[in-house]
């Protein structure tokens, strides 16, 4: 153990927010979502917990409320281990959604998880797995100034250049996969990263490599492992094994060797091709039965289009080639049958193969190997390093399909090839893919991380003074939100001064003093609370007292000479006045017609290695701050600091430099008036559109939420 080298107890934190995780007999290949990575979570964090010098292991999820998945999901807490556990955050509708619906609810997910810290203290690493929990633990990272850990999984770029080769309409690959946001997602997590942990050498080489925030040196290849005290060659009792009856019963000679693929049914696993292989090769249909084990369903009807497509495909292939009592193709399996299919496959001289058109990683590859099942696998992605390492089988191109072909024949009539290629996957299983030895060399490379990490920003135990004299705070922009019509500003100003129980707060993209001067033309109370440019300043108070600690962590990684060099030399930017400029703030006006894009601009910044946010607003006005700086991480910190619910701040804006903080479990309040770049929020959970504009709109959102009374939140969940 002295590898791992972490000095205190840790506390670790796993967050992955997308399919249906739980502590026992995880539902793989249920569908799109709950595949691969499900197992290594929860293999991660059990295995984590079981080193001395981890406090404690918590997996982060979103909890769900549905008849037509188990009731388990809703559990708000599930012990994995005696220190680790599973935390289900509620975020978003009740029901299940796929992944790609999950993206307007990811700031909700935020501020649960910043309200559990606060429950709960503070973890020492934050680790996010897939770009939904890598942007949600990035932003977490950022805030609380908490190291970072990301592991993508599958990556957004590699997946769109793998469906346009497909010759998929790139709109209607956008409209299903969201993969813009995606891959944004993904450029937040590998900037904020400390370290991405990947599974093979050719995602460092071949796929993070296409990202612009791409760091070789923060990249470490720490392969999965398997749990070698369930797969292994013999069975570890005499129990019985439903699962050979269920296969069996397809075939009308079940004493040939199995040819075993076990996938989700997805296009990209390429399971059609087998069964094209299959049914086109006399020699293979004489000396073996084919089995396709494509999850579990209970009715395919009620599958998933894609699902439903790939599952009838095989279906009317195997009536075509006409392959009835050769080819099985379970209904389901539970996860404890998983083990006992390979063991049996092996009994009976059969081979595992993997066709698909790319393979991440591939853990049945290490199932199979560990149970001493030889293994084809495709020649794309995580089997290279797995077969380079175990020598238990040979790489297949998965669109040759005589290549294959001839893979499978030399696999079940080479006996002596296939002996050792048994013997050296249950060896090599267990020299170069046990957890254990995952677990060391993560737990290593943390203590690293934790010895040059500096403190959190935040903690737990700090007073939690509340923001006094009042219980509920309503936030505002102040250019074309609260100005633009005289009598409903009046009106506004009325309804603060008439209700002392509710706090004024602005949020702008001005300055300090550019602000004080607005609030005395226009004769409004001053505020407790300025959030000034574009969220890197923040005082308190009638004496505009400064939040220090904000001020003191805003400056991370800031380079204003920089910014300055790159950008003043970009065609159509133009500086605005010094009074627009701070020291934490650069402020351009912009001429979109001849300007880089707003994509473009931060391509621009990646590539000349600065660290900064860009914040566009009415199309013309264009922000660069900090990567710690903007509305929104300074609302959650002045939450975080003041023990604030969310839910009792109603926030209103008008454009771009509002969006940050309309996100999240504050109530937001979009005014008629508003920029047409906000209108991607309609569908956002407690953001409402209202129509009264400027300070009429924010009038008519705080009736919406009934939020001088008993607050009512009818926006709270968005059906997809």
């Amino acid at each position: 153990m002295t590898e791992t080298r972490i000095s205190h107890n840790a506390k670790v934190t796993l967050i992955s927010l997308h399919g249906l995780i739980r502590a026992n007999d995880a539902e793989l290949g249920r569908d799109a979502d709950t595949g691969g990575q499900i197992k290594y979570v929860l293999e991660l964090a059990r295995e984590l917990g079981k080193h001395d010098n981890v406090a404690e292991v918590e997996l982060l999820t979103r909890q769900i409320f549905d008849n037509k998945v188990s009731s388990d999901y809703a559990q708000v807490e599930e012990r994995i281990s005696e220190n680790v556990k599973i935390v289900r955050l509620p975020f978003g509708p009740k029901r299940y959604l796929r992944k790609e619906a999950l993206w307007p609810f990811i700031e909700v997910f935020i501020d649960q998880a910043l309200s559990h810290f606060r429950r709960n203290g503070l973890p020492d690493i934050i680790h996010g797995h897939y770009a939904d929990a890598g942007y949600a633990g990035a932003y977490l990272s950022r805030l609380l100034h908490i190291p970072f850990v990301f592991t993508g999984h599958s990556l957004g770029r590699v997946k769109r250049e793998r469906l346009l080769a497909g010759k998929a309409n790139s709109a209607s690959i956008e409209k299903t996969y969201n993969l813009n946001t995606r891959i944004e997602a993904e450029e937040f997590a590998l900037e904020t990263a400390a370290m991405v942990v990947t599974s093979t050498n050719q995602e460092v080489e071949q796929q993070y490599a296409v990202y612009d925030h791409y760091m070789r040196e923060r990249m470490e290849v720490i392969p999965p492992g398997v749990d070698l005290d369930k797969f292994m060659p013999e069975s570890p009792d005499d129990r019985e094994r439903p699962i050979v009856e269920s296969i069996n019963r397809f075939f009308k000679d079940p004493s040939k060797p199995i040819i075993l693929t076990m996938a989700r049914p997805d296009e990209r696993k390429n399971l059609d091709m087998l069964v094209r292989v299959y049914g086109e090769s006399p020699e293979l249909q004489k000396i073996a039965n084919l089995c396709l084990v494509m999850g579990s369903r209970d009715d395919l009807r009620e599958l998933p289009k894609s699902q439903r497509k790939v599952i009838s495909n095989i279906i009317t292939l195997i009536d075509v080639y006409d392959l009835h009592g050769k080819v099985a193709y379970p209904k389901g399996h539970a996860p404890s049958d998983v083990p006992d299919l390979y063991r049996y496959c092996r009994e009976m001289g059969g081979v595992f193969i993997n066709p698909a058109l790319t393979e991440p990683f591939g853990l049945t590859l290490l199932e199979a190997a560990a149970t001493g099942l030889p293994v084809l696998a495709t020649n794309d992605g995580g089997p290279r390093d797995i077969i380079a390492n175990c020598h238990n089988g040979v790489l297949i191109d998965p669109l040759d399909q005589k290549a294959i072909e001839n893979a499978l024949l030399r696999a079940l009539t080479e006996p002596d090839q296939w002996k050792e290629w048994s013997e050296n996957g249950i060896s090599g299983a267990r020299e170069h893919y046990s957890w254990a030895n995952h677990a060391r060399r993560y737990l290593r490379d943390l203590s690293d991380i934790l010895q040059t990490s500096p403190p959190p920003a935040l903690t737990v135990n700090a007073p939690r003074r509340q923001i006094p004299n009042f219980d509920r705070l309503i936030i505002t922009d102040l250019d074309n939100t609260l100005t633009g019509d005289e009598a409903a500003l009046k009106d506004f100003v009325e309804l603060i001064k008439e209700n002392e129980h509710v706090g004024f707060g602005i949020a702008t993209g001005r300055p300090l003093h550019s602000v004080l001067t607005m609030v005395r033309e226009l004769d409004l109370p001053m505020p407790d609370l300025l959030d000034t440019a574009v969220g890197t300043e923040l005082y308190y108070g009638k004496g505009l007292v400064p939040d220090k600690s904000w001020r003191n962590q805003i400056g991370y990684q800031w380079n204003r000479k920089a910014v300055r060099e790159l950008l003043d030399a970009q065609p159509g930017f133009y500086l605005q006045s010094d009074d627009n400029q701070t020291e934490f703030k650069v402020s351009y006006e912009v001429d979109a017609e001849v300007a880089p894009s707003l994509t473009e601009i931060k391509r621009l910044l990646r590539q000349a290695g600065i660290k900064a946010n860009v914040v566009m607003s009415l199309g013309m006005y264009l922000d660069v701050i900090p990567v710690r700086g903007g509305s929104e991480y300074s609302m959650r910190h002045l939450l975080y600091r003041w023990g604030f619910a969310p839910e009792k701040v109603l926030v209103g804006g008008d454009c771009g430099n509002d969006e940050g903080m309309l996100k999240g479990r504050t109530l937001g309040v979009v005014v008629g008036n508003h920029s047409p770049e906000l209108n991607k929020l309609k569908k956002w959970p407690r953001i409402y559109f209202a129509e009264g504009q400027h300070a009429r709109g924010i009038i008519e959102g705080i009736q919406y939420y009934q939020f001088l009374d008993n607050i009512v939140i009818p926006n709270d969940s968005i059906d997809e």
